[in-house]
């Protein structure tokens, strides 16, 4: 196999070096060092509705392309994926899926309440298509069998990267909406199983006796100009400090 080589830097006032890409259909010659989103914007879409945080945490811009003489079809997130050569791009940004209405208070966290919410968990092959289509690299396969199994702390875990773009579900012959049955078994683990933060129940505690009334009254009350002086003016975080770091003013905490 030949190494890979690097693309040299343009020199100034050289313009980048351009490859062609195919967005829905049509050609465009766009800088090599663009990922999908921003080449897009380079060929003039405006991209006014789902374009999400740019960084690969919302999911929003699920992505499928393909190359000349390639079967197989590709993955990513738009926001993450660098154009390549004579790519065949076309965006995923909403994949209709079966998602159930539940109160999650309500239901127990155990594998009959999986099995009744989503049923068709149990029609899986295993087939690893889930898997292979998750630019987040999660074992989707693996945790909807942890589902099936009734292991919820297992599916939890183990679906907790999810952007929830779709892109398993695009691709799963059983019609199963695997991110949706990963968020059900995150929503049960935090209801039922996981331990309670015991930080947490106190100053909840202390809302409820009213610890915060009167700053929050103060607060209120405060003109903007002496709300800045009172942000600008407060007590920043060292880096680097210890995870029990306090500032010496505590009236608002």
């Amino acid at each position: 196999m030949a190494d890979a080589k690097e693309t040299p830097e343009p020199k100034a006032g050289q313009a980048a070096p351009q490859v062609p890409v195919y967005i829905m259909g049509k050609r465009y010659l766009v800088p090599d060092s663009l990922t999908i989103q921003k080449a897009m914007e380079y060929a003039g879409y405006q991209l006014i509705r789902g374009c999400g945080c740019r960084g690969g945490i919302c999911g929003a811009c699920a992505t499928v392309y393909r190359f000349p003489g390639s079967h197989k079809l590709q993955v990513g997130l738009a926001c993450q994926t660098v154009v390549e050569p004579d790519m065949y791009i076309a965006q995923i940004p909403f994949f209709p899926g079966n998602r159930a209405v539940y109160d999650v208070k309500k239901e127990k966290a155990d594998g009959e309440t999986v099995a009744r919410l989503y049923p068709e968990l149990f029609r899986c092959v295993a087939c690893n298509a889930c898997t292979k289509a998750c630019p987040m690299d999660i074992q989707v396969m693996d945790y909807v069998n942890a589902a099936i199994r009734g292991d919820i702390e297992q599916a939890a875990r183990l679906s907790f990267d999810c952007v929830m773009c779709g892109l398993c579900a695009s691709r799963c012959m059983a019609e199963i909406v695997q991110y949706n049955v990963g968020i059900l078994c995150r929503r049960l683990y935090g209801a039922h199983i996981a331990p309670r933060a015991g930080h947490l129940q106190k100053r909840l505690e202390e809302i409820e006796k009213g610890k915060y009334d009167e700053p929050l009254k103060t607060l209120e009350t405060t003109g903007t100009d002496d709300l800045k002086k009172l942000y600008s003016d407060r007590e920043v975080e060292p880096q680097g400090s210890p995870e029990d770091w306090m500032p010496q003013e505590t009236t608002y905490l």
